[in-house]
C-alpha cells in the first residue's frame, strides 16, 4: 500500500505538477487499506470487479475522510477528496480524470507485466485496451515516456498508432 501510494504521488508530480491539495491527497489515498477488502471476496468476472472497485472507492473515501477530519481539514475538502476517490466525474472533471490517468500509468509501468503474465494474448489485449480507454489522450501519450515492459509498450504504441489513423480519418 505504501509503495503504491508513493508511486502514485511521484507519478502525479511528473504528470500534473500543479495538482491541487485535494487531488494530491486523493492520489495518495487511492489504495488506503485496500487489503481490508480482498478482491476474492466478490465474484470473478467484470461485474464482480466493478462492484469491488465501487466498494473500494467508498471505503477509501470514508477512511481518508476520517483521517482528514481528525487532523482538521474542512468539510468541503473532505467531500472533494471523497468524490475523487469514488471516481465521480470521470471524463467530465479534469481532477477525477487525472486521478484515473495516474492510476492507469502506475499500473502500466509497475504492475501490468506481472498481472498479465500467464494470460492468453486475447486477454492481454482486452485488458490493455480497457485500461487505454480509461485514459485521457494526454495520459496515453505520456505512457510512451515511461519505462514500460516490452509487451505493454508495443501494444501501447499500436494503440497510439490506431488513434492517429482514426483521428486522421476524422479530420480528413
Amino acid at each position: 500500500e505504501l509503495v503504491y501510494s508513493n508511486r502514485m504521488s511521484a507519478l502525479l508530480g511528473q504528470f500534473a505538477p500543479d495538482a491541487g491539495e485535494s487531488l494530491r491527497l486523493a492520489v495518495h489515498a487511492q489504495h488506503l487499506c485496500r487489503w481490508r477488502l480482498p478482491r476474492a471476496e466478490l465474484p470473478s468476472g467484470r461485474s464482480g470487479y466493478l462492484e469491488w472497485r465501487r466498494r473500494c472507492g467508498e471505503m477509501h473515501a470514508d477512511l481518508a475522510g476520517a483521517v482528514m477530519r481528525e487532523v482538521g481539514y474542512p468539510d468541503p475538502m473532505i467531500l472533494e477528496v471523497g468524490r475523487l476517490l469514488r471516481k465521480e466525474g470521470l471524463r467530465t472533471d479534469p481532477q477525477a480524470q487525472t486521478l484515473e490517468d495516474v492510476a492507469c500509468l502506475v499500473f502500466l509501468e509497475n504492475y501490468a507485466e506481472e498481472f498479465l503474465s500467464g494470460r492468453d494474448e486475447d486477454s492481454v489485449e482486452r485488458i490493455l485496451r480497457r485500461t487505454w480507454r480509461k485514459m485521457s489522450a494526454r495520459a496515453r501519450t505520456a505512457s510512451m515516456e515511461l519505462p514500460l515492459p516490452a509487451a505493454v509498450s508495443s501494444l501501447a504504441a499500436c494503440l497510439l498508432a490506431e488513434e492517429g489513423v482514426l483521428e486522421g480519418e476524422r479530420k480528413g
